[in-house]
């Protein structure tokens, strides 16, 4: 499960607090890229451009496929997910 891996990555990279969003986190959007390998989505509405200030990227350690936080002023904001075809076929059913 995927919420269970995120969990565990952030709190092994000592992001407790991120780590404490996870089970609350609802996906708002998939990624529309179009890439058959990404299965990103977001967790709070797509900005129009950049995030902006207070933003930081967090690359956490998967054991398969990429997984890379986009963190807006301390909360989760986009999971990318790549190379992860599982979640992107519920991705797909969920965000047609």
């Amino acid at each position: 499960m995927l919420a269970l891996e995120l969990e565990q990555l952030l709190k092994k990279q000592g992001e407790v607090e991120l780590a404490a969003q996870v089970p609350q986190l609802k996906v708002v959007d998939r990624c529309r890229c179009g890439d058959n390998f990404c299965s990103s989505f977001y967790t709070q509405p797509k900005p129009e451009g950049s995030y902006g200030p207070g933003h930081r990227c967090l690359d956490l350690d998967a054991v398969e496929g990429m997984l890379v936080l986009d963190v807006v002023a301390g909360t989760i904001a986009h999971v990318e997910v790549l190379n992860r075809y599982e979640i992107r076929q519920k991705l797909i059913a969920e965000f047609p």
